[in-house]
């Protein structure tokens, strides 16, 4: 596995791999070895590829011709699985079945959007007036900017890019600087199965030297982001110069609340499901674990028995379910917010030897960073608490609003709890609850606009009315 080798890989625009800009070494943070060269797009390069999309503001697919494209699409990716699995955690450290996963699941939208762009309809209105004809229609909004995170290279590439090939938008991606070779062998399987090369647009290199131009140009009609909240806040604030469409995919810091009528076994299970899947580096992973204080020794036993059997590792060995390799953010952050608690008056269980293994903290507190921040990295701090409304109150105590969890077998509970929570994604029960035939996305600092699902397809979309005098 250690010897799979790139070639050097550019930029592509308009169906053209370039090699003009600066070229790097791409160093795998696994091996420590250079696997392949990239190079980084050059200005003319990105001015180019705008005018590209300028030129062709719509593909010219009809919808079951774009639904043809989408579905082969879905079935090359989970042919080259191996290959893409394997690049993914040499660049960034994901667990080899974490990386064939995100292949599935970048396969699946593919798989969805090609039976959704069949079903986009318009509408005929009845008219107040004898005489009118009142129309609906749903044109493609036009260029679109995608911006993707490093630690799901793959999958919100697709997440983005698929909808926006069924609703008939070209589009211009950047992939993260720190993961971007994935996406040029995700973009690569793309134009292999028919897609138009003026269709996809791919731009590597640093954000500063790329997205200003995207921002800036009144061709580009949407933007698609998922990052943090203060990129994201950023990026919107220079779209509007222009007016783009955005969805914004941001920060979150999510709550896992597992009350005292719950099935204590499934919710431990589903709490490190949900904390240590990728070493706690996903954005609706659980920063906040909330336990009623009758159950509270209870399910920290299970909860710490079950952590204590993670195999921490190699990724590219097979057993690896923690990455001996995370994020350099991910590390500090992590190490910061242990520190801060402990220091605070939290107490570490199981006295983890190396930044990237396991910790569960339990009397965590408010006051404490890592109640308030979100970690990313591999730390469960336990909260204790005792009246609903009270967690509720904590759980709700924070800017962000991507996704909580509630762990209850009341019915009522259950209603009530997920009514009262600030957050536009809501496991009942369910510690994985993304899917692509369902919609993803925050609220509050957490962004807006929806991903996957019915209603993503819309985000690429614009809305014509025709009334008809007859």
């Amino acid at each position: 596995m250690t010897d799979f080798i790139l070639e050097d890989i550019g930029s592509i625009v308009n169906g053209r791999l370039s090699y003009k800009g600066e070229k790097k070494p791409m160093v795998s943070p696994v091996t420590g070895k250079e696997w392949g060269k990239i190079f980084s797009a050059t200005p003319e390069e990105v001015a180019e590829a705008i005018e590209v999309v300028q030129k062709h503001p719509r593909i010219p697919f009809p919808p079951y011709e774009r639904a043809r494209v989408l579905e082969t699409i879905a079935i090359d990716l989970l042919k080259e699985k191996e290959d893409l699995a394997k690049c993914i955690t040499l660049e960034m450290g994901k667990p080899m079945p974490d990386a064939r996963g995100e292949i599935t699941y970048a396969s699946n939208y593919f798989k969805w959007y090609a039976e959704e762009v069949k079903r986009v309809y318009g509408k005929i209105i009845p008219s107040s007036k004898h005489n009118r004809k009142l129309e609906v229609r749903y044109e493609p909004i036009g260029p679109c900017a995608v911006i993707t995170p490093w630690n799901f290279p793959v999958a919100m590439a697709a997440r983005k890019i698929a909808p926006a090939i069924a609703a008939g938008c070209p589009v211009i991606v950047k992939p993260s600087s720190f993961s971007p070779a994935s996406l040029m062998m995700f973009a690569t399987i793309c134009f292999e199965v028919g897609l138009p090369e003026n269709t996809l647009q791919v731009l590597i290199g640093e954000g500063k030297d790329i997205v200003p131009a995207l921002m800036d140009s009144p061709a580009i009609k949407k933007f698609s982001f998922t990052g943090s909240t203060q990129i994201g806040t950023d990026l919107y604030v220079h779209g509007a110069k222009t007016l783009k469409k955005c969805t914004l995919e941001l920060g979150g810091n999510a709550p896992f609340i597992v009350f005292d009528d719950a099935d204590i076994a499934a919710a431990a299970q589903g709490a490190v499901d949900s904390k240590f899947r990728m070493s706690g580096q996903t954005c609706i992973c659980a920063n906040r674990i909330f336990v009623h204080k009758s159950i509270e020794k209870e399910f920290i036993q299970k909860f710490s028995e079950l952590v204590k059997e993670l195999v921490a590792g190699d990724p590219l060995v097979e057993e690896t379910e923690l990455s001996n390799f995370i994020h350099p953010e991910s590390l500090r952050k992590s190490k910061a917010h242990v520190e801060d608690a402990l220091k605070k008056g939290a107490k570490a269980l199981l006295g983890r030897q190396a930044p990237h293994l396991a910790e569960i903290l339990t009397g965590v507190t408010p006051d404490m960073d890592i109640f308030n921040e979100e970690t990313f990295g591999p730390v469960a701090p336990i909260i204790s608490f005792e009246e609903e409304e009270e967690v509720v109150r904590l759980a709700n105590q924070t800017p962000f609003g991507l996704a909580a969890y509630v762990y209850t077998e009341g019915l009522k509970r259950a209603e009530r709890v997920t009514n009262a929570l600030e957050y536009g994604i809501i496991g009942l029960n369910d510690a994985l609850p993304s899917a692509p035939e369902a919609s993803f996305g925050g609220i509050k600092a957490s962004g807006f606009g929806r991903e996957g699902g019915p209603s993503g397809l819309y985000e690429y979309l614009q809305e014509k009315f025709i009334s008809q005098v007859l």
